[in-house]
Order: C-alpha cells, then sequence, then structure tokens
C-alpha cells in the first residue's frame, strides 16, 4: 500500500497510525505542504493521510498553502483515491470538499471524551487535543462526533474517494503530546492551556493509546476502502 503524507517539514510524526499503516504494509511518503506537486505529478496512491500543523488554516497568510493542499485533496478524492485526516488535517479536508475552516471559540488541549454518533469510526475516547482551529464540515459529510468546540469527526462519500477526518488525535503518543507542549508554550498559554498541567496528563498517558489507534486506524480503513 502506498501512502502519500501530507504534513510540514518540522513535523512529520504520524505516531500510532503511521505504524498501524507500516505494520500493514504500507510505504510511507512524505509530501511537504509548503511544495506540494499536483495529483498529475504525483500519480495515483492507495491513500492520502493529511497530518496535524501548528499553522492556522484559517488565517490569511497561510491561503495560498491551504488552497494549493485543498486542490491536491479535491483531485485525489475525484480519481478514487481515500484520504484521511486528522487535526489541521481534518480542517483541511473539509475545507476542500466544500465546508469552512475557523477559529474555534474553545481551545482544546489534553486528553478529553467527546460525545459520539458512531463509536466505530469516532469512538469516546479519551482522545488527544491540541488545536484553537476548527471547521464546519461540508453539506456532503456525515458528523460522527461532537464537542463543546464544535465537530470532532466526519465521514464523507460524495467523491469517487471517500474520507475520513477526525479532529482529535489518535496518533500521538504522551512523549510526543509533550514535546508539543514544549515546542509550543507560550501558544497553549494563550488560548487558556496549563502547559504543567498538560505535561502530568502527557506522562500519564504514555503509550497507551496505541491498541485505541489501531482499532481505529482499521476501522477507518475498512470503511475508506470497502
Amino acid at each position: 500500500m502506498r501512502v502519500y503524507v501530507t504534513a510540514d517539514t518540522d513535523d512529520r510524526e504520524p505516531g500510532f497510525v503511521g505504524e498501524w499503516l507500516e505494520k500493514h504494509g504500507a510505504k510511507l511518503e512524505y509530501l511537504d505542504r509548503d511544495a506540494l506537486p499536483s495529483y498529475a505529478e504525483v500519480g495515483k496512491p492507495d491513500l492520502f493521510l493529511l497530518l496535524g500543523s501548528a499553522r492556522s488554516g484559517c488565517a490569511a497568510s497561510e491561503r495560498a498553502v491551504v488552497d494549493a493542499e485543498s486542490a491536491l485533496v479535491r483531485d485525489a478524492l475525484d480519481d478514487g483515491t481515500p484520504a484521511l485526516g486528522i487535526c489541521y488535517g481534518a480542517q483541511l479536508l473539509a475545507h476542500a470538499l466544500g465546508g469552512r475552516i475557523e477559529a474555534a471559540t474553545t481551545a482544546e488541549f489534553g486528553w478529553q471524551r467527546i460525545e459520539t454518533l458512531d463509536p466505530v469510526l469516532c469512538p469516546t475516547g479519551p482522545w488527544a487535543q491540541f488545536h484553537s482551529d476548527t471547521f464546519v464540515p461540508a453539506a456532503s459529510s456525515r458528523v460522527l462526533g461532537t464537542s463543546p468546540a464544535g465537530c470532532q469527526a466526519y465521514v464523507d462519500d460524495s467523491h469517487a474517494g471517500r474520507a475520513v477526518a477526525w479532529q482529535f488525535h489518535p496518533e500521538v503518543s504522551g512523549a510526543r503530546f509533550g514535546a508539543w507542549i514544549d515546542q509550543l508554550e507560550a501558544y497553549c498559554r494563550s488560548h487558556g492551556g496549563d502547559p504543567e498541567a498538560l505535561r502530568s496528563q502527557a506522562k500519564e498517558q504514555g503509550e497507551r493509546g496505541r491498541a485505541a489507534a489501531y482499532d481505529l486506524t482499521d476501522a477507518a480503513l475498512s470503511w475508506l476502502r470497502p
């Protein structure tokens, strides 16, 4: 299985989701969000995986980057290639499908439970959260779960290729989450997060999310590739 992963050059870590894919024979090939090729240039993979990002998808300064990735994903979906989006990737995918990205009224940090409408493709968790933007899914999308901050997951089968997206982070380990806090402490504080409490929570979590992430990725791939 050939998987293209869109990511920032300084954050190419697919975590538990990437582990599951590689354990099932996937070869991950990374595409830089700031220098994306067209879909015609990369050829048809088996899956697009859109990772998270520290950038804001609704910032005017990011419009060109958002539009380029949206065009790539739309062409992939039109050609029958499925897509899986996580956090910023879920927001980007919503934009590509006809929804929109916007600043969240409530930023979310740490491991939180969510309200599910589909316990298979969107279990209640708790799942790691690290975002201050959210999205309004496209009219064609089916919402799978919500939180006070907005939509947490959706699926879309309006194109030849299907899409699954999660606002939360099933892929992240406690160690990786702790690194995000270290790198983005000022951002976290400015949006109401408590870095020290989040570091303690991350240490408690450790690697325990791996099994849940594996199950969720398995369910997503089963839906994406029926």
